[in-house]
């Protein structure tokens, strides 16, 4: 698992009584004192819905054997927990009852138990007639005192057990501990020497199993004054926020689950106010009609925007990454721009759905700011510090009409081929969307033949990034999966840069461009010296200039990042023009007689830049190659 990140309160509680969850410490619907739930940070809790329950019942049978482990009369919630792909830890009864993950390196689900949904398979049947361990009497007290189990304290075993399955140790019909096969169930039944489970939780678990039978109306009730107090509070910070600023006031609704709070909230705050809707061309059906659905419920005015075509951009500018997302500038802050300049001329209040437990930017971020990509526009989130389970429960509460898409195993809604998504995610897509998921599918098939990568570049999603993050970097080298430089390409060379530019936390702007082919990074590194300081920094070419920098990629991805967008801007087009030199530089010598100190010298049919430059930059402008570009 990955590191702890805290980004807010952490306001899991739980009444034993009505067996519901709670956003405090003393339960509305009985009157009885809550107990304080531990999770993970963030705890951005969420309720699991029919379909959740479902798909961990399903694992775990796979699994453990057990259908049906979970009752469907239960209030079961989920918090994601931070992981390489998708980990939800699983409370039932209040209590942790396992964590359902997705495996990335074997693409399926897994359940990892603890030891209250161990106690349950034991009550079920006695164990577990998949996944089961059994020890010696001996091993009790190392188990106890978090040793390992050894494969020389098993008595009997799951013969199909395989390494790096999640498994149950039992002791005399009683579950004592849990964890992850080191050795498989027939090495282990033949007691070979060594780690057999390598133990993640010990011990005996005597927690009462509460009644079912709750509904989310139930904890609704259980929560009504601190759903009274947050929506007070909202209220007045909208009131607050149109008052002062006396503009224009908007809602920015995307059909996710955040903002539909946010309009619920502003229309009993204000009585005058536009619904704003970007529709991208990559949301789902079923986004796109919920913003109808509800403009029309409430009786409200829409204003919309549809983007330019992301399939139009794609084939010049390749996948969109985590580093390089250049479907945001052209499929969300090119249309916006357009939607605000046209209809409000001196600029807008726009109430936006953004909460503090998605992410450190937005935990990092102001309750108000000034929209650092549109000028004329002030944001304002009368929601920054709720969590998941407070949005839920309001929608419960006011019987909002939600998006479907989040009772089909979906936690966040937007664009369905987002690169930040997970794994787990495009199970969903493909499964439900296999048309739409086949369409990309077949882009992603085709770029990674042009750049020379195999078909495991997308089977594992590795298109994510232009360099992998240390995790996915070892799963890539666990797999044997090259990413070699991509092999030059032929025809005409061509940049298309993405209209506008991405403001970073400190204030910086980044821009982002794309050539159309792999590029030469052996080719192209001296020719990036004119512009600035260039090293290699494991098979990117990071370039620095004046406090800017520069991200080369050998896919043909380009980052520049400076104080401003103009910096950017330039640096771009400094990168642009330096690149185009290396890779089609035929040696004709113009630039030779242009560096001030003789650090250019002409070999064969290229010029060498040595590492003397001192990068004025005098040369690149010279080059014909760049006076006189011909674009594909």
């Amino acid at each position: 698992m990955s590191r702890q990140v805290y980004l807010g309160k952490l306001t899991l509680y739980w009444c034993d009584t009505c067996n519901v969850p709670v956003l405090g410490k003393k339960c509305a619907r009985c009157g009885a004192p809550t107990r304080y739930v531990d999770c993970t940070p963030p705890g951005d809790i969420r309720p699991a819905f029919p379909f959740d329950v479902e798909l961990i019942n399903k694992t775990i049978e796979e699994s453990f054997g057990h259908p049906d482990l979970i009752p469907a009369d239960k209030l079961v919630v989920l918090n994601k927990a931070p992981y390489e792909d998708r980990l939800d830890e699983i409370f039932v009864d209040g209590r942790m009852f396992g964590a359902l993950r997705f495996d990335p390196y074997r693409l399926r689900w897994m359940f990892m138990p603890r030891a209250f949904a161990a106690k349950q398979m034991n009550l079920a049947r006695g164990h577990a007639t998949k996944g089961f361990v059994i020890a010696d009497k001996g091993a009790e007290k190392p188990l106890l005192g978090s040793s390992n189990m050894l494969g020389p304290g098993v008595v009997d075993c799951d013969e199909n057990i395989q390494v790096d399955d999640e498994v149950v140790v039992f002791l005399e019909g009683r579950p004592i501990a849990v964890g992850r096969a080191k050795m498989t169930g027939a090495d282990m039944k033949e007691r070979k020497k060594g780690v057999a489970v390598k133990v993640r939780w010990n011990g005996y678990d005597d927690h009462p199993v509460l009644n079912g039978g709750q509904t989310w109306q139930d904890a609704v009730d259980a929560n009504r004054e601190y759903l009274m107090s947050i929506e007070g509070e909202a209220i007045g910070f909208a009131k607050k926020v149109a008052g002062q600023y006396r503009l224009p006031v908007t809602v920015s609704y995307s059909g996710g689950k955040d903002s539909l709070a946010t309009l619920l909230l502003v229309r009993k705050a204000l009585p005058d106010f536009d619904v704003l809707y970007i529709n991208t061309g990559l949301e789902f059906p079923e986004t796109t009609q919920n913003v109808h659905d509800v403009v029309a419920q409430y009786g409200l005015r829409l204003k919309t925007a549809k983007a330019g075509s992301f399939w139009d951009a794609a084939p010049s500018l390749g996948p969109p990454s985590v580093e390089a997302r250049w479907c945001c500038k052209v499929c969300k802050l090119g249309p916006i721009t357009d939607l605000i300049e046209n209809n409000y001329s001196d600029g807008c209040l726009t109430f936006i759905g953004q909460r503090r437990y998605e992410s450190e930017v937005r935990a990092k971020s102001q309750r108000i700011w000034q929209n650092p990509w549109v000028g004329n526009q002030v944001s304002a989130s009368p929601i920054q510090h709720w969590t998941a389970l407070h949005i839920w429960l309001y929608l419960f509460r006011e019987k909002a009409p939600y998006n479907p898409l989040y009772g089909r195993g979906f936690d966040r809604i937007g664009c369905w081929l987002c690169p930040s998504a997970s794994l787990a995610d495009y199970e969903f897509v493909k499964s439900q969307y296999p048309e739409m998921w086949a369409r990309w599918e077949a882009f992603l098939i085709d770029y990674g033949k042009k750049v020379g990568y195999p078909a495991e570049y997308v089977k594992y999603g590795l298109w994510r990034w232009r360099r992998l993050p240390r995790q996915w970097e070892e799963l890539r080298k666990a797999l044997g999966i090259e990413l070699t430089a991509p092999a030059e390409a032929s025809g005409d060379l061509s940049f298309t840069m993405v209209a506008g530019y991405r403001p970073c936390k400190d204030g910086s702007a980044t821009a982002e461009g794309n050539f159309n082919m792999p590029l030469d990074m052996g080719r192209i590194e001296g020719y990036l010296r004119p512009i600035g300081e260039v090293r290699d920094a494991e098979g990117m070419l990071f370039v620095t200039r004046d406090g800017a920098s520069l991200q080369v990629y050998a896919t043909g991805t380009v980052v520049a990042r400076a104080k401003d967008k103009e910096a950017a801007a330039a640096l771009m087009s400094l990168a642009e023009k330096s690149i185009r030199r290396g890779m089609l530089c035929v040696g004709c010598g113009v630039c030779v007689g242009a560096c001030p100190i003789n650090a250019i010298t002409k070999e064969s049919q290229r010029v060498t830049v040595s590492e003397a430059c001192t990068a004025c930059g005098e040369c690149v402008d010279r080059c014909p190659l760049v006076k006189f570009k011909r674009e594909a």
